[in-house]
């Protein structure tokens, strides 16, 4: 029964997502079915922290969208999310909520609430932080950067990270309380979320400093993450030519949910 109700429940999710154009044909597939294993190997805790990152990530891509559009020609991926990023996002967290099932263990969630609050506070940071009046600064060097460029950092996106990151360690401690996991202090919750939120986030903008593929236009000479740009074809100025967008996501979800079990097992949640 609980794999039925979480294939609907995510079938109804995804499909009002694909139909806002907030996921691809394929993005709505894949959110399915990570959707039916994050409830039917697991319960609320999983399905519902995947959820909370879905919904304020969604709703922070379109907030302010004409501002945000001319940097999103420079981004690899937009708010329109296809297979790729949505497996970046929340596979990991799939492959630990599988993992848990087959074999209980309180690492498994520790790791998890690490994964989804690097995914959330990265994303919270390029969708807030692309407002900021100021312009952003290398994680590397401090020198200022165009809006948008890998590898910048500003604080109002990193103030973003970590409400971010605070927000899915609350919401991971209300639906542990409501699936009946056991627990102790509500703080340990959110400082997981925090901490390993903002380790994620940080060592995304690091790699996306150092190893990203990166492309140059060779019309207005920015530095983008896209084959096309101004009309035409970008060539590779840096980076190693195999690290995706999609693999910096998922390596800094992993340094994440590392730094997560650390604390969580520390604080013994």
């Amino acid at each position: 029964m609980d794999w039925i109700i979480g294939a609907v429940c995510a079938s109804l999710v995804a499909g009002a997502a694909y139909a806002k154009k907030s996921l691809t044909l394929s993005g709505c597939l894949a959110a399915i079915l990570m959707g039916t294993i994050y409830y039917g190997a697991g319960n609320l805790f999983w399905f519902g922290t995947l959820l909370l990152f879905f919904i304020t990530s969604t709703l922070l891509s379109r907030f302010r969208k004409d501002r945000k559009q001319e940097m999103e020609k420079s981004y690899a991926k937009t708010g329109n999310r296809d297979a790729g990023q949505v497996m970046a996002n929340g596979g990991i967290g799939m492959l630990l909520c599988l993992a848990n099932w087959i074999m209980p263990h309180p690492a498994w969630l520790y790791a998890f609430i690490g994964v989804m609050a690097t995914v959330t506070s990265d994303t919270w940071a390029t969708e807030i932080g692309s407002l900021s009046r100021k312009p952003p600064r290398s994680i590397l060097t401090w020198k200022v950067l165009t809006p948008g460029a890998s590898g910048g950092v500003s604080m109002l996106g990193s103030s973003a990270a970590a409400l971010g990151g605070i927000v899915i360690g609350t919401g991971a401690f209300a639906f542990a309380s409501i699936s009946g996991l056991e627990q102790t202090a509500w703080f340990g919750w959110i400082l997981v979320g925090l901490i390993g939120g903002l380790a994620g986030a940080f060592a995304d903008s690091y790699l996306g400093a150092t190893v990203q593929k990166m492309y140059r236009c060779t019309v207005c000479g920015r530095e983008v993450e896209v084959h096309e740009h101004c009309g035409q074809p970008t060539i590779q100025a840096r980076g190693w030519t195999w690290m995706s967008n999609d693999l910096v996501n998922v390596l800094s979800s992993v340094i994440g949910a590392c730094i997560a079990i650390g604390l969580g097992s520390l604080l013994a949640l």
